[in-house]
């Protein structure tokens, strides 16, 4: 860190004055002879050349502004998971096992048939038969990947013909079909799951048996009755899909996203308050057998010095806007401010180690000096007030004591956190026994050194300690049912400003953030 030094600069007009004044009265009296008017004339230009020290006897004025941080947009992740493992346990529930019985008697299991016998050709009777079985499933199976899920359900059909032309009491035949249904999701502006599902199935042995050399097929028999299986999953999976609870996830994060951060706990206190404005969906994806939908939250990002500022005001959750999230980022702004009470000791302890030995002061010599109180404050035209009462002596001369106060600008450059005091300049004062020493030491480079070192050094600190911090603050943040997780990837810094509430530097920062609901197990 390269420490500025500046130097004082002020007009030392004291007793070198008097004693000039009171030469050229003295010349003015010997060389003219005088009325008791012109000795009054004299001794007022005496005494006006002698006040020339035209030096303020107060203090500076106190700065009362107070840093204001102008507000940032950000755009959050918010990445909604759902577990496809309940919809499949809700689906197991609504669709029963035994899904359809049949029972037909009389029914034709083998039409009539022309047979040529000899020269003749006669026609067999219509074989009548009864027809009964029942179609079971077998457990269910979602999977699914990129943008659809598939239901699989296994079925078992065992499908019997009784009483066959009064000959064959009963014949069975098993058989055994696989339903297959494709869902595709769709959100709905109140964001509520939607679907459209698509489904087919296919024998992979049709029901038949055999009898007198033919087959009976009972396929159309049992595509009637599979027909209404079909028209019930279609009901059922849109319906079910709400066990994916996806829109109530969205609201509690929408919902939950209102309260400030405390990225700071003290010296000072640093809050951001998050005031989510819009919610945009991109589209879902499906993997590993969860649903992730894509949603971007754009929020204003404030930061806070001081007190836990209010809660923004709530609002309900918005309509759904389908535009493709931007890329997740969170841009914050942190005011890094050195507080004027803070400043005090550092600057004693630097000011008190250098009084060990003795300042070289033009004109004077060595001159011993003891400080009792620094006072350091913000005052107008973005300056900081140094106020130092100490007392000093040159050898051999008279002691002098009382308050000096200084001024000084804090500058840096862009993204550069090397801070220079310029214009460090005697603004002041105070109940002084011995002004000239007082005014000649505060102009030497070994005061304005020391405060202005002191000033630099304790400023880096507060930077360094007050953004590692902040870094770890959002790395992961619990607030309430959501965990805000952010990386901060750039940090930029601005000019230095002395206002009323500290010596504040601007920062932004720019990273990658998401915000999603904590786990079930620590929210309860």
């Amino acid at each position: 860190m390269k420490n500025t030094t500046a130097r004082a600069t002020v007009s030392t007009p004291s007793r070198s004055i008097a004693e000039a004044a009171g030469q050229i009265a003295g010349a003015f009296f010997r060389e003219n002879e005088l009325s008791s008017v012109s000795i009054v004339s004299a001794l007022l230009c005496v005494a006006c050349l002698s006040g020339c020290d035209r030096t303020p006897r107060e203090a500076p004025p106190r700065a009362t502004d107070t840093i204001s941080v102008p507000p940032q947009t950000s755009t959050m992740d918010v990445p909604i998971v759902a577990d496809m493992d309940k919809l499949a346990a809700s689906l197991e529930q609504a669709v029963p096992r035994r899904l359809w019985s049949i029972d037909k008697p009389g029914q034709t299991c083998l039409p009539p048939k022309k047979v040529k016998i000899l020269f003749a050709k006669i026609k067999t009777p219509a074989i009548q038969c009864r027809i009964t079985g029942t179609v079971v499933r077998g457990p269910l199976v979602l999977e699914g990947s990129g943008k659809t899920i598939i239901v699989t359900m296994p079925l078992h059909a065992a499908i019997s013909a009784r009483d066959v032309g009064g000959v064959l009491s009963r014949e069975t035949a098993e058989a055994d079909a696989r339903v297959r249904a494709v869902v595709r999701l769709d959100i709905a502006r109140d964001w509520s799951p939607r679907a459209t599902v698509s489904i087919a199935y296919d024998w992979t042995d049709e029901p038949h048996v055999d009898f007198l050399g033919q087959r009976i097929e009972f396929t159309s028999k049992a595509d009637a009755k599979l027909a209404g299986v079909v028209e019930r999953l279609e009901r059922s999976l849109p319906q079910e899909l709400g066990r994916l609870q996806l829109r109530e996830q969205i609201a509690q994060v929408w919902g939950s996203a209102f309260p400030p951060v405390q990225l700071n706990r003290a010296n000072p206190p640093v809050w951001m308050r998050i005031t989510p404005r819009q919610l945009s969906y991109g589209g879902y994806t499906i993997s590993r057998n969860r649903v992730n939908l894509a949603l971007g939250m754009t929020a204003g990002t404030e930061t806070f010095v001081g007190d836990r500022p209010p809660d923004p005001q709530r609002r309900p959750l918005p309509d759904m806007t389908r535009t493709q999230p931007g890329p997740g980022r969170i841009l914050f702004a942190i005011p890094v401010i050195a507080d004027y009470p803070q400043l005090e000791p550092v600057l004693a302890k630097a000011l008190a180690k250098r009084s060990r030995r003795p300042f070289e002061v033009p004109g004077v010599g060595a001159v011993r000096a003891q400080f009792h109180q620094v006072t350091v404050y913000g005052t107008t035209g973005d300056k900081i007030a140094v106020g130092l009462r100490f007392s000093a002596a040159a050898e051999g001369g008279e002691p002098a004591q009382g308050t000096i106060w200084l001024t000084a600008t804090p500058r840096n450059a862009v993204n550069d956190r090397r801070v220079a005091f310029d214009d460090l300049t005697v603004a002041g004062v105070a109940d002084s026994v011995g002004t000239s020493l007082l005014l000649k030491l505060a102009n030497t480079p070994g005061i304005s050194g020391t405060v202005s070192a002191a000033l630099t050094q304790n400023f880096e600190k507060d930077f360094d300690k007050l953004i590692g911090k902040i870094t770890r603050a959002i790395d992961e943040k619990r607030i309430g049912d959501i965990i805000v997780r952010a990386r901060v990837t750039d940090v930029r810094t601005g000019q230095l400003k002395a206002a009323g509430q500290g010596v504040y530097l601007p920062v932004w920062g720019r990273g990658t953030a998401t915000i999603s609901l904590a786990p079930v197990r620590a929210r309860n």
